[in-house]
């Protein structure tokens, strides 16, 4: 799902949300690829890079990496109210 950037101060903010897509369905797990993709999609908008130069390569894929764990974490462990539970969590 594409977000809808804020106002900020009466003039758009940076359009950060634009691309990253919304990772849950319901009860319904995201694939680690679409997490692994919306943590990469993150980084690169709060960095500024598409493609980290290779000095900083390395620690662009750490922070890539932190947040899609984090992101897993996030997603396994919410509580869906009304939602079936899912198998993983069986």
């Amino acid at each position: 799902m594409i977000g809808v950037c804020s106002l900020a101060g009466g003039r758009y903010a940076h359009r950060m949300c634009r691309s990253i897509k919304r990772l849950r369905e319901g009860a319904t797990p995201a694939p680690s690829e679409e997490i692994e993709a919306a943590a990469r999609q993150f980084v690169r908008k709060i960095s500024g890079f598409t493609r980290p130069a290779q000095h900083n390569e390395a620690v662009f894929n750490e922070a890539i990496a932190e947040i899609a764990e984090t992101t897993a974490h996030l997603l396994a462990n919410l509580e869906i109210r009304g939602a079936a539970p899912s198998l993983a969590n069986s």
